[in-house]
């Protein structure tokens, strides 16, 4: 660790503080110290969104599988849903994935120098996700 002090005390421009965070190093004066890298992530309810990671952590400790388990299943998932989704895919207690044909129509120019000019919009295709009744349900609650 003599290294790691000597070198981190020699560099007065404070890029040796990048340097041992990369490390997972705390240089405190003239101490230095190995910091305690982070447990695997843990699903915790809050305001944000879960990331892949702990749905993946979260499913497999319900379930009794692995982590790696849970994340082919999941990649699975999304594969056959991309492929399936010109028909209509279902996500069982979720809602269903379709693909929907948007026909040609006039729209009107709202702003700029044509102004008020109507122009045909191109047919396109957009990805509709429509959600479950038993997810509304669930989510908002039932209401009567």
């Amino acid at each position: 660790m003599n290294f790691v002090r000597e070198e981190m005390a020699s560099r007065a421009t404070g890029s040796w503080q990048h340097w041992a965070a990369n490390h997972h190093l705390e240089f405190n004066g003239s101490h230095v110290s190995r910091k305690e890298t982070r447990p695997m992530a843990k699903a915790v309810v809050s305001g944000k969104s879960l990331t892949k990671s702990e749905i993946a952590t979260n499913i497999a400790e319900v379930v009794g599988i692995t982590k790696k388990q849970v994340i082919a299943v999941l990649e699975a998932q999304a594969s056959l849903a991309y492929k399936e989704a010109k028909n209509v895919y279902t996500i069982p207690g979720l809602g269903k994935l379709k693909l929907r044909d948007v026909p040609a129509r006039k729209v009107r120019i709202p702003f700029g120098p044509d102004a008020g000019k109507e122009i045909m919009k191109k047919a396109s295709k957009k990805v509709r996700f429509t959600v479950a009744k038993a997810a509304k349900d669930a989510i908002l609650g039932v209401t009567k």
